[in-house]
């Protein structure tokens, strides 16, 4: 991997920290509001390893929305973190020994 490449990735990685940091589950600033449904329930499991990470350097933020609707927040979170390490696979390649 040549200097440009490295620094392309670099950047892109950056980018991408920040994009999803931006949208991590935060009570404090949705307490109030309209709660969190299925789709955001989706987005914090699909993001909940960086919010875990994130979690240890900001006390506010969390892996898990707690102003929330209630089980369709739960079924798209689990979901979304079980889909994440390919668990809601139908369908299994076999592998050739």
């Amino acid at each position: 991997m040549n200097k440009k490449q490295l620094l392309f990735f670099a950047l892109i990685s950056i980018l991408i920290v920040i994009v999803l940091s931006a949208c991590m589950p935060n009570p404090s600033q949705t307490a109030g509001h309209n709660p969190a449904g299925f789709f955001k329930g989706v987005w914090h499991g699909w993001i909940a390893p960086i919010s875990i990470i994130v979690g240890f350097f900001n006390d506010t933020t969390r892996v898990y929305d707690p102003n929330n609707t209630g089980w369709w927040y739960d079924f798209g979170f689990y979901m979304a973190v079980i889909s994440g390490f390919g668990g809601l696979s139908l369908v299994r390649k076999k592998q050739d020994t």
